[in-house]
Formats: structure tokens, C-alpha cells, sequence
């Protein structure tokens, strides 16, 4: 099972998110106070910690949030979900996948820096489904189980 490492908002779209030590999420919603959340289908941002690591080894100094990214987690196999495939946070939170990947904002400093970006590819979004406190250190798991709509 893996967990979250660190979870990261931002006030505004299209700048770095600041690493923060909790949030709430709200269902159907997002993490209250982030820019991204709404009434959409990319409320919430996931990125691997293992994914940034790769980039870390180009850019040693690259801080959390750099991708703006939400919620950075720590083994859990996010490259491997599909849309519509849900993931557990601690007791309470459920997050539904509804895209993979985005086009990476022109100037980019890290594709500058390193010739790539990793969200393209492994940047997850999703909607919340059941809302709560979440916070670094809460277990994250695939949820193999479905539950309905009205959760």
C-alpha cells in the first residue's frame, strides 16, 4: 500500500503550488482554497513521487508543487490507472480518475531545463467522489471495489 507523501494549492492557475501540511477535500469540489477546484472534471492533480524523483536527478533543487501538482504520492502504481479507476485515501477520501496526462503550459521551465515533462504522460486528474481531510502520511491504495455514484 503507499501513501501521500505531500499534498500542494495554489490560489491562482498556471503557477507553482505551495507544499501545505493538510487540506480539505470536498466532494465534488476539490481542496478548498486551490484554484483548480470547481464544478469540473479536473478538480484534483496526481503525480508520483517516484516520477519526480527521475527529475529530481536533472534538476536536484526542483521544489513540490513544480509540477502543479495536488497530491504527490509514494507507491502507488498511478501510471497503471485507467479512466474511471478509483483510489482510496485514508478512511474517508475517494478519488475518481477522469483524465491522464495534460498538455504541458508553453515555457515550461522544467521541459526548458531537462527537454521533457512528465505530465503529458503520468499526471493524473480526478474528481472527488467522497470528500475529507487529507494529510502526508494517509495510506493511498486502488480501490478494487466499486462503489455508486451517490457515495
Amino acid at each position: 500500500m503507499g501513501f501521500i507523501e505531500a499534498i500542494c494549492i495554489s490560489d491562482k492557475k498556471g503557477v507553482v503550488k505551495k507544499e501545505i501540511s493538510r487540506a480539505e477535500m470536498r466532494a465534488d469540489w476539490g481542496i478548498v482554497g486551490d484554484a483548480h477546484a470547481g464544478k469540473w472534471h479536473r478538480q484534483v492533480s496526481l503525480l508520483a513521487g517516484e516520477s519526480i524523483d527521475r527529475v529530481k536527478q536533472l534538476m536536484p533543487d526542483l521544489a513540490r508543487g513544480a509540477f502543479a501538482e495536488n497530491i504527490i504520492t509514494r507507491g502507488v502504481e498511478l501510471t497503471s490507472l485507467k479512466i474511471g479507476a478509483r483510489l482510496a485515501i485514508g478512511d474517508n477520501i475517494v478519488l475518481e480518475v477522469t483524465q491522464i496526462g495534460k498538455k504541458c503550459h508553453h515555457g515550461c521551465v522544467i521541459k526548458q531545463t531537462t527537454g521533457d515533462c512528465i505530465m503529458p504522460r503520468e499526471g493524473i486528474f480526478a474528481r472527488v467522489i467522497r470528500g475529507g481531510v487529507l494529510s502526508p502520511g494517509l495510506p493511498a491504495r486502488i480501490q478494487t471495489e466499486r462503489y455508486t455514484i451517490s457515495d
